[in-house]
C-alpha cells in the first residue's frame, strides 16, 4: 500500500526509468542522424542535437514542477486549459507562421511554439472531467454531443492548420470512450466506414456498387431467411437499376454505369424503408439505414479524398494502396527508409555507421523518420528493444489506468496510453511502409521541442495523479 503522505515514495519510478531511456535514446539517435563531422560534440548548441538537449533539460524540469503541484490543480483547472488551448489554435490560423506548408507555429525568434501538439492533453484532462463528472451514457443525445465536440473541435481547428496527421489522433480517443462503456459495434463500424474508404480507393466505381449490393442482399438475407420476403428486396432494387438505365439512355446516356448503380441503390434503399418502416420490420430497417449510410459514405469519399487532403498525402495514399508508384517523389521518403532500416541487418552497422543517414537519403531522418536511424545503425535488436520499451510504457500506464480509484484519473490515463499508442503505431508504421506518411513524431525520440515538452506534459500529468491515486480528487 502507497504511503499517503509520502508524493516521492509513490510516484511509479518505473515508468519516470522508461521515459528517461527513451529521451536518451532519442538524443544518441537524433546525435546520429544529422551527425555534422564539423561540430562533433553532442553538446553543441548550434546544430540540433546540442539543442534537443536544451528541450530535454527544459522537460525535465517541466516534469518535475508538474509533480510538484497538488493533483487537484489537474481537475481543477481542467477546462480552463483546454479553453486556452483552443484558444490558440484558433488563434494560430491568423496569426501563426506557416512551416512544411502548415500554419500551425508561433514563432518567437528562431524558437517556435506549436499549439496542436499541448491540446491533446488538453483534451485528455477536458475529457476525463467531462466523464468523471457526468458518467458516459452513451444512450443520450447530449453526453455523445459533448463528448464529441471536446474530442472534435480542436481536431478540425488543427484540419485547418492543414496538419490532417495530428488532427488524425483525435480518433485514439474512442478507445478511451471504449473503456467507458461505449459499444464495440461503433468500433465494427468505424472499421467498416474505413475499410469502405480504402475500397472506394482502389476499385473501378462499377465493381464496388456491385460489391455493395451483393453484400447488403446478402445482409438483407442473413437477418430474414423467409424466401418470399427476400425475394421482393432484389425485386425493388433491380426495378430502379432498370428504371433509372433505360432514363439514362433516353436522354442519351449522360451518366455513367456507376453513377446509374449508386442513385438506383440510394433510391431502390429508399423505397425498400418505406416498405419495410409500413411492415414494421426493424431488423430490415437497420440493414437498409446501415446500407444506405454506406453508399452515401463512399459517394462522399472522392470528395474528402480531392477536396479535404493535400496533393502530397494523396500521393502517399495512392503510393501506399499501390494506386500508384512514385518511387522518386511521393513514395521516395518510405523507400529509402526501408532500405536504410532493411540495410542495418540484424545487428546494424554500427553508432554513426549508417551509410543512408550520413548521405542524406531519407528526409526528416531526424524527426517523423527517426527510427529507420535506429533500424539502420542498431539493427533488427536495436528496433526490437525500442519496440519493447514502448510495448513495456502502454503496459505500465494501462496497468496504472486500471487501479485508479478516481474514475478522472482513469480516463486521463487511458488518454495518454492511446494518444503514444496512436503516435507510435503510425509513425513506425510509416517507416516501414504500412501507414500511410501523415507526419506525426515518435514519442520521446523525434526531434523537437514542442512534441518532446508535450509528451512530457501529458505523461507527467498522469504520474502525479496516480501518486496521490489514495486522495480524494475534487
Amino acid at each position: 500500500m502507497p504511503k499517503r503522505n509520502s508524493l516521492w515514495a509513490n510516484i511509479d519510478w518505473v515508468t519516470v526509468s522508461i521515459f528517461l531511456i527513451m529521451v536518451f535514446l532519442g538524443w544518441i539517435n537524433i546525435y546520429s542522424s544529422v551527425f555534422n563531422q564539423e561540430h562533433q560534440s553532442i553538446f553543441d548548441t548550434t546544430q540540433r542535437y546540442g539543442k534537443q538537449l536544451i528541450w530535454i533539460g527544459a522537460a525535465l524540469v517541466i516534469g518535475f514542477l508538474i509533480l510538484v503541484i497538488e493533483s487537484n490543480f489537474y481537475v481543477f483547472f481542467s477546462y480552463i486549459i483546454y479553453g486556452v488551448i483552443i484558444f490558440l489554435l484558433f488563434l494560430v490560423l491568423f496569426a501563426g507562421s506557416v512551416i512544411n506548408a502548415q500554419k500551425g507555429w508561433f514563432m518567437f525568434g528562431s524558437i517556435g511554439f506549436q499549439p496542436s501538439e499541448f491540446s491533446k492533453f488538453a483534451t485528455g484532462l477536458a475529457l476525463a472531467n467531462y466523464l468523471n463528472t457526468h458518467g458516459f451514457k452513451h444512450e443520450k443525445f447530449k453526453t455523445i454531443a459533448i463528448v464529441t465536440a471536446i474530442i472534435l473541435v480542436p481536431a478540425i481547428l488543427i484540419l485547418f492548420q492543414n496538419d490532417t496527421g495530428s488532427a488524425l489522433v483525435y480518433l485514439s480517443f474512442v478507445l478511451v470512450l471504449y473503456r467507458e462503456g461505449l459499444s464495440g459495434v461503433v468500433l465494427f463500424f468505424g472499421s467498416l466506414l474505413i475499410l469502405l474508404f480504402v475500397l472506394a480507393l482502389i476499385l473501378p466505381n462499377v465493381v464496388l456498387s456491385i460489391v455493395m449490393l451483393v453484400f447488403g442482399l446478402i445482409a438483407f438475407y442473413a437477418v430474414n431467411t423467409r424466401y418470399k420476403q427476400f425475394l421482393k428486396i432484389p425485386v425493388i432494387y433491380a426495378s430502379c437499376i432498370l428504371l433509372f438505365f433505360v432514363v439514362n439512355l433516353a436522354i442519351g446516356s449522360v451518366f455513367e454505369l456507376a453513377d446509374v448503380l449508386t442513385v438506383a441503390s440510394i433510391v431502390g434503399t429508399v423505397v425498400f424503408l418505406g416498405y419495410s418502416y409500413l411492415r414494421k420490420i426493424k431488423n430490415y430497417i437497420t440493414i437498409g439505414l446501415i446500407f444506405l449510410g454506406s453508399v452515401l459514405f463512399t459517394v462522399s469519399v472522392d470528395f474528402a479524398f480531392y477536396n479535404i487532403l493535400g496533393e502530397h498525402q494523396q500521393s502517399r495514399i495512392n503510393e501506399l494502396l499501390g494506386i500508384h508508384s512514385d518511387p522518386l517523389g511521393a513514395g521516395y521518403n518510405v523507400n529509402q527508409s526501408k532500405i536504410a532500416i532493411g540495410s542495418g541487418g540484424f545487428l546494424g552497422k554500427g553508432f554513426l555507421e549508417g551509410t543512408q543517414t550520413k548521405f542524406n537519403f531519407v528526409p526528416e531522418q531526424d524527426t517523423d523518420f527517426i527510427f529507420c536511424t535506429v533500424g539502420e545503425e542498431w539493427g533488427f535488436v536495436g528496433s526490437v528493444v525500442v519496440i519493447g520499451l514502448f510495448m513495456l510504457l502502454f503496459y505500465r500506464l494501462i496497468w496504472l489506468a486500471e487501479r485508479q480509484r478516481s474514475g478522472f484519473s482513469r480516463i486521463y490515463g487511458y488518454s495518454v496510453a492511446v494518444i503514444l499508442f496512436f503516435h507510435f503505431l503510425v509513425n513506425i508504421g510509416m517507416t516501414i511502409g504500412i501507414m500511410p506518411v501523415i507526419g506525426i513524431p515518435l514519442p520521446f525520440f523525434s526531434y523537437g521541442g514542442s512534441s518532446l515538452w508535450a509528451f512530457t506534459i501529458l505523461l507527467f500529468i498522469f504520474l502525479r495523479l496516480d501518486a496521490s491515486r489514495l486522495d480524494k480528487l475534487v
